[in-house]
């Protein structure tokens, strides 16, 4: 085999490989258990095209020893529930997706709440936000 080159012998059955984040030395972050687990970022960002309207979110986590689930909600100016994503065990910390706005509603006044838990237990951290379209 030739200096510096690996091809079965290189490959790894962890994700760490692919998902680097989930390493202490790839981020600086140490994995917690689950009642330390918190949002470190929520942000929306409309996505204004000529499609439909959707909403681009991003949720960030503390490092985890044990994947959470999550849980979002959008409700409009009546706080109406209009669209909701639930989160099973990710992978990553880093989380984008997106949300279609249903409903009359197309602008105006939105919030979004993000609810961060493991399944019997009380929920590790809650977000909420308040947009305009």
């Amino acid at each position: 085999m030739e200096p510096g080159f690996c091809y079965n012998a290189c490959m790894s059955d962890d994700l760490e490989q692919f998902f680097p984040e989930l390493l202490p030395a790839g981020s600086g972050a140490i994995p917690v258990p689950p009642e330390d687990m918190r949002f470190v970022d929520l942000k929306v960002e409309p996505v204004l095209d000529d499609g439909p309207v959707r909403l681009r979110v991003y949720m960030e986590t503390t490092a985890f020893q044990q994947r959470p689930y999550m849980e979002v909600t959008l409700y409009n100016s009546r706080a109406d529930e209009i669209a909701s994503v639930s989160i099973i065990e990710p992978i990553q910390r880093k989380n984008v997706f997106t949300m279609h706005l249903r409903g009359g509603q197309q602008s105006g006044k939105f919030s979004l709440q993000a609810r961060l838990f493991y399944p019997d237990q009380p929920d590790s951290d809650t977000r909420s936000l308040e947009f305009a379209i």
